[in-house]
């Protein structure tokens, strides 16, 4: 599982990244514009290995991005968070196996993620801190709630901000009550509009 393996440090995702992009390329997508919908932490995760595996690998260097809209992320270290996601992963499962899960979850993350950060970070930094300093330069758009009980809005609009300073087209939207992943399911209409005038927005100015 993903959200044991990459806290362990383990890059589980990047070939799956580096697969994501070949079949843009074996599909002829990669001739047109692309855009990047992103739901979550664990869609921050493999966002990280596909941007990172855009900029060191020159095959996928002439991938036209549009644009990115992150949908309920990214969020940084938050062990209540991560645990309420994980549980919502194992609503299904065994009690016992849950719990046990959730509680070496919870006791790795403690240690390697938060106490022993500082070094850890060189060996494998945090998906958060990793885009942060990001090489992209396409525009972003960043879809958040008040009301999201797994990722904090306030972590969200950081980034934004940071994201914004480095001179990237940024916009952030704060759909205030909406829950973790639910802002389509509650404001379809808005929501919708927001997407798709981006998308429009983006794919114009990517063929100035």
């Amino acid at each position: 599982m993903i959200f044991f393996s990459e806290t362990f440090g383990i890059r589980s995702l990047q070939t799956p990244a580096r697969q994501l992009l070949e079949l843009l390329f074996d599909y002829s997508v990669a001739n047109r514009p692309v855009l990047f919908h992103v739901f979550s932490n664990g869609g921050v995760m493999l966002y990280r290995y596909i941007i990172e595996a855009l900029d060191t690998h020159k095959p996928f260097k002439n991938l036209k991005v549009a644009g990115t809209i992150f949908d309920s992320a990214p969020g940084r270290r938050n062990l209540r968070g991560g645990l309420r996601a994980l549980a919502t992963v194992l609503e299904s499962t065994n009690v016992l196996l849950k719990y046990f899960l959730l509680f070496a979850f919870a006791t790795t993350a403690v240690v390697l993620r938060i106490l022993l950060y500082p070094l850890t970070r060189f060996i494998h930094e945090s998906h958060y801190d990793a885009l942060l300093k990001a090489p992209s330069r396409w525009p972003e758009l960043y879809l958040y709630s008040q009301a999201d009980a797994i990722i904090k809005a306030s972590e969200v609009k950081d980034m934004a901000d940071a994201r914004q300073q480095l001179g990237i087209s940024v916009k952030a939207v704060d759909f205030s009550d909406s829950a973790h992943v639910s802002h389509m399911r509650v404001y379809p209409t808005y929501y919708s509009n927001l997407c798709t005038t981006f998308l429009s927005d983006c794919v114009t100015d990517s063929q100035r």
